[in-house]
């Protein structure tokens, strides 16, 4: 059903590192993205269809005060 692309299992895994290093459940930062509680488990599912979009990586890239270039590898994958 959607499987996630190289590119988004790359930004997804950033996304995952970062959450755990500031010590945020899925439930957490899904409720500081203003997300269903669900949202960022859905993500980081493969199969399933949700992923990060732009506005998403910005709004995390404020919450983990870094670049939302630091979501996206150096080179295309």
């Amino acid at each position: 059903m959607g499987e996630a692309t190289k590119i988004e299992k790359y930004i997804i895994a950033k996304v995952k590192e970062k959450r755990e290093q500031f010590g945020y459940t899925q439930i957490l930062l899904s409720q500081k993205l203003n997300m269903s509680d669900s949202f960022v488990g859905h993500v980081e599912t493969p199969k399933r269809r949700a992923k990060y979009n732009i506005n998403h990586l910005n709004a995390l890239a404020k919450l983990f005060k870094c670049s939302p270039k630091d979501f996206m590898p150096e080179k295309p994958i």
